[in-house]
């Protein structure tokens, strides 16, 4: 008759300050286990108060044990730490020590963080990611630099008919959306205009008001503030997805750049874009300011046209071009940087998506703040 199987134990023998477990018997998960707090309660001699300062944990040879061996060992760790008291595996197997190192690092991970750091320490902290985003930036447009150095030098080798997929994806099919934005701030900015300049007998100006600030302002930001929205955060699911389902690493291993396969198409597409949905966006906000200056100013469309061809010259145009140019840069690249650090999982491609919206619209900020400076200082 073969032998049945022990019960899973933990023999505690006390010895000054240290405290020796032996672990025996099966240990199986739908068997009954030990408890730790009960063992330590049995090797107790003078009560909570003499707790022990080492606690040794010893296996016996020839015992069969599952994860729930695991799952105590790492408990009598837990309760070393908070009782500051050494925890010896020493005397344990590699392969449960290894096991329990494991677990250790898996529990680390949903330890929510300290909230409770005093002020220089999240300064430093908040200085030291930025340093690593503007790094990783600058990396990453590095990358790109040399891949459209690369583009010039051989265009046989590009991806063109992506480019053009992504062309209608990022410029055609965005024409609802930015028609509707840009007729939208055209009527409310006339609308707001109006009723401050007919106080004046000044009807006619809202030509001149609502077409500068289209033409040099809102058309080409709200058009990138648009496409930032639906078109980077579409590049960063995209590419977070194949990164997700190692397709970016099986390019890699192939010796495909990524930068070359999935970014410049995109990067090219969206740059060659985005002048002529600021086009478009100046011509709806425009049209805008007509209907209310012909509907609450009595203003008729031709005069209106009139007004706005005397003040809007090409270097207006030229400069909302310009914007439009590096805004769809910007709003690429924060796109596809965030896809290639998105983490492996679904939560993380929704991440990356959320990240790369917020990040395209702070870089488009930040350029129009720049050109409005470069624009005065050059008298533009």
């Amino acid at each position: 008759m073969s032998a049945v199987p022990t019960q899973a134990r933990a023999d505690a023998t006390r010895t000054g300050d240290s405290l020796v477990v032996r672990l025996g018997g099966v240990w199986r998960i739908t068997r009954p286990l030990p408890a730790w707090p009960k063992v330590l309660a049995q090797a107790a001699d003078g009560g909570p108060a003499d707790r022990p300062r080492v606690v040794r944990l010893v296996l016996e040879e020839g015992e069969r044990w599952d994860s729930s061996l695991v799952r105590f060992i790492y408990e009598v760790q837990c309760w070393c730490r908070a009782a500051d008291a050494a925890c010896d595996l020493a005397a344990l197997p590699e392969s449960v020590r290894r096991l329990v190192e494991q677990l250790a690092r898996a529990q680390e991970k949903h330890v929510p963080s300290d909230h409770a750091q005093n002020f220089l320490t999240g300064v430093g902290l908040a200085a030291a990611d930025l340093w690593r985003q503007t790094r990783d930036f600058a990396n990453f447009v590095g990358e790109c630099t040399l891949s459209a150095i690369g583009l010039v030098k051989r265009p046989g080798r590009f991806r063109w008919h992506d480019c053009f997929a992504e062309m209608q994806q990022c410029g055609a099919m965005a024409l609802p959306i930015v028609s509707l934005i840009s007729l939208l701030v055209g009527l409310i900015m006339a609308y707001q205009a109006a009723v401050q300049l007919r106080q004046f007998g000044a009807d006619i100006f809202v030509a001149d008001l609502v077409g500068l600030a289209v033409v040099r302002e809102m058309g080409p930001m709200m058009a990138a503030v648009v496409l930032a929205g639906r078109t980077g955060a579409a590049f960063a699911a995209q590419i977070g997805n194949m990164k997700t389902g190692e397709e970016i690493d099986a390019l890699e291993t192939l010796g495909i750049p990524a930068v070359d396969f999935l970014v410049m198409p995109r990067l090219l597409a969206l740059t060659l874009m985005m002048p002529l949905l600021a086009l478009y966006a100046n011509c709806l906000g425009i049209l805008g300011g007509m209907i209310v200056s012909a509907s609450v100013l009595e203003i008729p469309p031709s005069a209106y046209w009139i007004e706005s061809q005397t003040i809007i010259d090409l270097s207006d145009v030229s400069s909302g071009l310009i914007k439009s140019v590096v805004f769809g840069i910007l709003v690429a690249v924060a796109g596809c940087l965030r896809g290639l650090q998105c983490e492996r999982s679904a939560a993380g491609v929704g991440r990356a998506a959320t990240s790369a919206v917020v990040t395209g619209i702070l870089l488009i900020i930040v350029a129009d703040a720049v050109f409005a400076v470069l624009f005065n200082v050059l008298g533009l």
